[in-house]
């Protein structure tokens, strides 16, 4: 995240960069002018690559002169070159480069840098480190073991305190936990199906497009809220926390016709009653906003109003509800490190400003990464998330998806796992919602609500991530213990002494311990 004088040692001690000195101290000169090919063949690293395997990469990399683009890349014995990490560097001090990218087939491969300055590139503590996709997946558990679960002890006792012993006890989650949603479509308000079907699955949504300005005002004036309306009543029905998304966007407010032709004074006018109305209108009943949507690849606003009205509109957002956590939202950020706008080191510089902005310091800051993939990077995935989490705000997946095509269900898993296990990221919104005439790119259902692949994928992971103890049985102590994924639980408790089953909510996010009393025993108290 920031560019420093020394660079540190290499990560597994450079792993197969080893026998390549890779990590020679005094740093390695790797590229001696600009290029956007390969270089000579005395710049590029030469390594053996296994067969089905990630390749984690990290480097320490500054160029001789300026700033500009730094990519790395590794070419695979099929011929591919694959673009490993791409950072912003500079002169004078170091800055790493986190990324990877994986081998489908054994044997000779190259690993070199390329910039798009004319500069030297120089490289430091530069480690490649291979992992089988068992080992990948088994680091995975392990980080959701750490971060996902925790040891729980629950005491069953009779109404005087004493132990129920042989209480059988089945967990079932409620609420809380690790938030998985989708986003939703108006269509929800008139079809039934459809709002079982995504009730019983999901706690958190995202208005596909219901709220942005473009829907509540399309013609200047001529304000609209009643859908979205409905659609936060239908929410808080079920108990499903809301993003909000978005009180602006860059790239569709300037296809607003009305809205692009103003002058500034009244592009201010216009902006204010926006953020007043909407974000007023909806106070308290949202957990995020999406506050400028897009504002790497896009810059409308900072183009008509300066450098500083991102800053600001986070400041008047804040002012008019200070309750949701504010969010840049950007695509392309771990998905396509062939995209150089929204590069993590760009994303992590746009946020700096905004936070410098007067008044910004102590917001509430998260991160959104809308996450649409075609085919995904999981080693570049995992290096721009061990990025972005130096922030030390949350980070949300928000609008995650794969395109249509063979591998769409397999892609996805691969996505949904990679960012379950992060420990940064914090939620995950899927950007599956259902249109009558077609999904945006990824459909969970058919027109009947009956599951496609993609769905049923989701629900695998569903139920694995609230998986829970079923009728499990109290020691001689009436303790049960057992680890379970964070969230509140329904806890069914049956016994001998008891008429019936007794259903008590337990809090196992936030606490490990619980102490249920049974009140109901055959004696009749």
């Amino acid at each position: 995240m920031q560019c420093v004088k020394e660079a540190e040692k290499p990560l597994y001690g450079g792993g197969i960069l080893k026998e390549a000195e890779a990590a020679s101290a005094g740093g390695k000169k790797l590229l001696a002018e600009k290029s956007k090919s390969a270089p000579g063949k005395d710049c590029t690293l030469k390594v053996e690559l296994k067969k089905d395997h990630h390749y984690a990469l990290s480097a320490w990399l500054q160029l001789s002169k300026g700033t500009g683009d730094i990519r790395a890349v590794l070419v695979t014995p099929d011929g591919k070159f694959n673009t490993a990490g791409v950072i912003v560097a500079q002169s004078g001090c170091w800055t790493m480069l986190k990324g990877g990218a994986t081998s489908y087939a054994a044997g000779k491969g190259e690993l070199f840098f390329e910039t798009n300055v004319t500069a030297e590139v120089m490289a430091d503590g530069m480690a490649l480190q291979p992992f089988s996709f068992e080992e990948w997946d088994g680091h995975r558990k392990e980080i959701i073991t750490k971060e996902r679960k925790k040891k729980v002890k629950i005491t069953v006792q009779d109404a005087g305190g004493k132990a129920l012993e042989g209480a059988e006890v089945t967990l079932q989650r409620v609420g809380k936990g690790f938030p998985l949603g989708n986003a939703m479509t108006k269509e929800i308000l008139d079809k039934p199906e459809y709002e079982k079907w995504f009730a019983a699955r999901f706690k958190v949504a995202t208005l596909e497009n219901e709220m942005k300005w473009y829907s509540t005002e399309y013609h200047q004036n001529e304000e609209d809220y009643r859908v979205a309306d409905k659609m936060v009543e239908l929410a808080e029905k079920y108990n499903i926390s809301l993003r909000g998304h978005n009180v602006f966007w860059d790239d569709q407010t300037a296809q607003m016709k009305w809205v692009s032709s103003l002058s500034v004074p009244q592009l201010k006018e216009a902006m204010a009653k926006r953020l007043k109305n909407v974000v007023s209108r909806y106070a308290g009943k949202l957990i995020h906003w999406d506050v400028v949507n897009e504002n790497l690849h896009f810059n409308f606003f900072e183009g008509k109003l300066g450098d500083d009205a991102s800053g600001q509109i986070f400041n008047d957002v804040a002012k008019l509800d200070s309750k949701p956590i504010l969010f840049m939202n950007e695509f392309n950020t771990i998905e396509q490190p062939n995209d150089p706008a929204p590069l993590p080191t760009k994303y992590l510089a746009k946020l700096k400003k905004i936070r410098s902005f007067p008044g910004n310091g102590d917001l509430k800051y998260g991160i959104g990464l809308e996450s649409h993939f075609a085919t995904p990077n999981i080693p570049y995935m995992r290096g721009s998330l061990d990025t972005l989490a130096q922030a030390k705000v949350p980070i949300w997946l928000t609008e995650v998806d794969v395109t249509k095509g063979p591998k769409q269900v397999e892609y996805l898993e691969e996505v949904m796992r990679e960012g379950y296990a992060h420990p940064a990221v914090k939620g995950l919104v899927l950007w599956g919602a259902w249109h009558a005439n077609g999904c945006y790119v990824m459909c969970l259902t058919d027109n009947n609500f009956k599951n496609l692949p993609v769905g049923d994928v989701v629900d695998k992971l569903l139920h694995e991530w609230r998986a829970a103890p079923d009728a499990a049985k109290t020691d001689a102590k009436g303790v049960f213990e057992a680890e379970v994924f964070h969230g509140e639980y329904n806890a069914t408790i049956k016994h001998s002494s008891l008429k019936e089953p007794l259903v008590q909510t337990v809090d196992l996010d936030s606490c490990a311990e619980a102490t249920i009393k049974a009140t109901s025993p055959k004696s009749g108290y």
